[in-house]
């Protein structure tokens, strides 16, 4: 078949194909029930001023959730706190609250849940959802390397504080054990799955947190309490910051991304709540970012294209086995030596 036929046709199958298997997988969660629910809940969001974080923010608010806005201008959260309050399923039972932080400052996030607490009855946020970030893209060489750090100070160590935070409350020694689970949800990128030319700033900072994701969900199955951690990954979000982000994006940045879903705010924040009420881990809001996460290896170099090409179907399908006994392991190293802090503890005693 002719190279150009080939692929024409391809165009075609490879949607129909994934839109298909988003399909069989939305039909099986109906089945699996809410795995987060919201009424009554208390959810705290960074970069909830604008943009996927302010859609969230209201659609949560919709749907009976108390919520706590966390951005660094005032002026912009007087004005989303209106729109969210304005949005909510329960006006007279619901509460709103904002606080101004910055969350690329060193351990800004222990004094917030502090606050909270102190606003919340003394009950820590039943939900987390860090979404504050930025995205100045530029190629490597011609960037400054403060860029680069800055990327991480927002994007990675806004996050990670703040699940540091939350996590040390949620799954201290005297914290509850409750069966309704705890959420942290981190807000990645579907360049965390593979990157581009033009996002050498960015892409790392939203690599990092996909790897930390993947640590602390394993290290979560060994504390008593019932806490479930998340990444959700956009693609192009029509907001306030994509508007500055075009301003500096390279030429070849845009060629490369001419073909991708572009996607309002509500939508991003409606498919990616929908996720989550199915309790998916990795959350993605387009057919291209479940195509991604589907090929992780993606357009990253082979060593040998048929080796690397096999092998990637053949550990997949090891896999299935070797998460079972990894993550058996992890559990029944909780369950014999209880809490893990604790067990530490009384090892240096």
């Amino acid at each position: 078949m002719p190279t150009d036929a080939l692929l024409d046709r391809l165009a075609w199958i490879l949607p129909a194909a994934i839109t298909l298997a988003i399909g069989i997988v939305a039909i099986m969660g109906l089945f699996g029930g809410n795995q987060m629910p919201v009424e009554g809940k208390t959810v705290l969001i960074t970069g909830a001023s604008e943009g996927m974080g302010l859609s969230v923010s209201k659609m949560l608010a919709q749907k009976g959730a108390n919520v706590v806005l966390i951005s660094r201008s005032v002026d912009k959260l007087e004005e989303a706190l209106k729109a969210v309050k304005a949005a909510a399923k329960d006006p007279s039972k619901q509460r709103f609250h904002y606080i101004a932080a910055d969350v690329s400052a060193p351990s800004y996030a222990t004094p917030i849940l502090a606050e909270v607490r102190q606003w919340n009855g003394g009950r820590a946020p039943d939900i987390v959802w860090c979404i504050a970030g930025m995205a100045t893209p530029e190629l490597f060489i011609d960037m400054d390397m403060s860029s680069l750090r800055r990327h991480m100070d927002v994007n990675f160590y806004g996050t990670a504080e703040m699940s540091h935070a939350i996590l040390r409350e949620w799954l201290a020694v005297d914290a509850p054990v409750e069966k309704e689970a705890k959420h942290l949800i981190m807000t990645a990128s579907v360049l965390a799955f593979y990157t581009i030319p033009g996002y050498a700033p960015y892409s790392p900072s939203k690599w990092a947190m996909r790897g930390l994701a993947d640590t602390i969900s394993q290290e979560a199955l060994m504390y008593p309490q019932n806490v479930k951690v998340h990444v959700v990954f956009p693609g192009t979000i029509l907001s306030p910051g994509y508007a500055r982000e075009i301003l500096s994006t390279p030429e070849i940045t845009t060629i490369l991304e001419s073909g991708d879903p572009q996607q309002t705010p509500d939508e991003v924040a409606e498919v990616a709540i929908k996720g989550l009420e199915r309790g998916e881990y990795f959350v993605t809001v387009a057919w291209l970012g479940a195509a991604m996460k589907w090929g992780m290896l993606g357009g990253s170099f082979r060593n040998n294209w048929f080796v690397d090409t096999v092998m990637s179907w053949v550990i997949s399908l090891v896999w299935i086995f070797v998460q079972p006994d990894l993550h058996g392991k992890i559990r029944k190293y909780g369950k014999t030596h209880g809490h893990p802090s604790k067990s530490m503890q009384d090892r240096q005693a």
